[in-house]
Parts: C-alpha cells; structure tokens; sequence
C-alpha cells in the first residue's frame, strides 16, 4: 500500500487517538487540538484515509524547535515512514525558520536518530507527574 505523506494535516481527536492506542499501547483519550494549534508543523502519514505515521514539531516561537510524538502503527513497522516523518519535519522546521532541532528519545531509539543526523548532547529530564 502506498504512504501519502501530508504536511499540518486537519486531524481529528478520533484518529490520533487510534493511532496513539495502536502505537503507545495507551487507552487514555486526549484532546490534541491545543496542541496541533500552536505547533510549528506536524505531519502525518496515510494509508488511504488511515492516519498510520505522525510526528509533531514543537517550538519556542525563536529559533528552537522539539521533535515529539514520532510514531507508527506497528502494523506500517519497518517500511521507513518514521524516518520519512522526521525527514520531512526537519526540512519544514528549517523552512519555518528554526536553526536547531531538538529530540529526546529512550537509548533504544538511539541509533535511528544517529541515522537521521541528530548528536548525542545532555539533557535533563523531571517527571511532573505520576
């Protein structure tokens, strides 16, 4: 099947909440439309009319942007579309006017943004919330 990739697609709650349940294993309902709003860019990746890939790019509203939320149904695994997402999202942040970009990911995921031309750096981390 083919992937569309579409750059700020309209998303409804319902499909990123489907591919969030799929992808993240999490059956908690979210509103994302505060988030889509006031991002630099998102994009979403298609099978059809099936939202499959997303990755969203936060900002400061300068020059720092923040990779967040990459994912994949796991049923699309393997087919190159997360790194197409974050291609795609570098491209459009550098566009919009970010010079950096930034991402936080678990050690597992080290190697695929190794690939993706991002380097180690330190960063610090507090959950706020249990």
């Amino acid at each position: 099947m083919t992937i569309e990739y579409q750059n700020d697609p309209k998303l409804e709650n319902e499909a990123l909440n489907a591919l969030w349940a799929a992808a993240w294993n999490s059956p908690h309902l979210r509103d994302f439309q505060p988030i889509l709003s006031r991002n630099l860019v998102h994009v979403g990746a298609f099978a059809g009319t099936r939202l499959v890939g997303f990755v969203n790019v936060a900002w400061d509203g300068g020059i720092h942007a923040f990779i967040l939320d990459t994912c994949v149904d796991p049923e699309f695994r393997r087919r190159g579309i997360a790194s197409a997402l974050v291609e795609r999202a570098k491209t459009l942040a550098r566009e919009r006017g970010a010079e950096w970009l930034h991402v936080d990911f678990e050690p597992h995921l080290a190697s695929f943004y190794r690939r993706l031309g991002f380097a180690s750096t330190e960063a610090g981390l507090i959950r706020l919330r249990d």
